[in-house]
């Protein structure tokens, strides 16, 4: 019995190398399409696995799949032109990591276009130009300028407002179908930004003229640490105390539904906050262009301080 179980071990492994075996033995090209179908980053895990898969990892086949199929008519809208873009590269693997790495600037450079690396989503900063700002061209409230930081060419400083408003939109057809987006407004201080630390301001993210999800938003970048640390008026005292006590010990007792944004460091230096997220369908269903949209016109204070880039769209994973 024994020997007849041996038996079968040995072939079974040898049948499982014989199997293995004939993997490698498959044609490159069949490969590389195999590898098309997968995303990029399982085809670089994957290239590790054999020197056939490696080379195949490498086609043109499989990356010109993981670049988006309107790829072309994005680049013909860069600065650069697409003959001189498309030039610079000698195999489309280069030409998708360069996009993933190197944001472009096109629309005469009012947006950038970039992927993102491991699932070649399309990512876009839509600039503060190509916003609409209220009072943005009134140069008591708002004034253009130029900084080295920014990959646009304008940036917007807010030097006085009472009604803070900004809009941007977006044609979903320049989305990847079936993600889940979400938009980042993308902004910096000059020194200190004052008015936003009494009322919080409101974000939305959804297509034009349907209601959208309502998003609490704070500006400050103290804000998140300024309302860990509240500053007490030393008269209010064991009164002050013995009520923040009895609040806490109830909102321990409920699951916190708090949806505040507060403002994030990013890699490039800018900060930013999430204004709300948006599921693009797949198939084509989606029509018209997705609108994002960031309000303070309720505290009757006024704001300075900001500098906004512009406001980012790209994909959000769940936990």
């Amino acid at each position: 019995m024994l020997a007849t179980s041996s038996s079968f071990s040995t072939e079974h492994r040898g049948m499982a190398v014989e199997s293995c075996g004939d993997i490698y033995a498959l044609p490159e090209d069949c490969i590389a399409n195999a590898l098309s179908l997968t995303s990029p980053k399982d085809a670089c895990r994957l290239s590790l696995v054999a020197s056939t898969f490696r080379s195949a990892s490498l086609s043109d086949t499989v990356w010109d799949r993981f670049l988006p199929s309107d790829y072309h008519d994005i680049i013909s809208r860069s600065i650069d032109g697409r003959d001189s873009l498309l030039a610079r590269f000698r195999c489309k693997k280069d030409l998708y990591l360069f996009l993933c790495d190197h944001p472009i600037l096109i629309d005469a450079g009012r947006k950038s276009f970039s992927l993102e690396k491991w699932s070649g989503k399309k990512c876009y900063v839509v600039a503060a130009r190509e916003l609409f700002i209220v009072w943005g061209d009134t140069p008591q409230y708002w004034q253009w300028i130029s900084v080295p930081e920014s990959r646009f060419s304008e940036v917007a400083e807010l030097l006085d407002v009472c009604w803070f408003e900004i809009r941007g939109k977006i044609s979903m057809k320049m989305l990847s179908p079936n993600t889940n987006y979400a938009a980042y407004l993308v902004f910096t201080c000059k020194s200190r930004i004052y008015g936003f630390d009494h009322q919080p301001a409101e974000g939305y993210v959804g297509p034009v003229g349907q209601e959208s999800q309502k998003r609490t938003i704070c500006l400050d970048p103290d804000g998140a640490k300024r309302e860990r640390y509240q500053i007490v008026p030393r008269r209010i005292g064991e009164l002050y105390h013995l009520l923040l006590n009895v609040q806490r010990q109830q909102d321990e007792s409920v699951p916190n539904e708090s949806t505040t944004e507060y403002p994030k460091q990013r890699d490039d230096g800018w900060m930013e906050v999430e204004l709300g997220e948006y599921f693009v369908k797949d198939g084509g269903e989606e029509e018209g262009d997705l609108e994002m949209s960031l309000l303070e016109v309720k505290g009757g204070n006024w704001k300075s301080g900001l500098i906004i880039q512009g406001i980012e769209i790209r994909p959000k994973y769940r936990n």
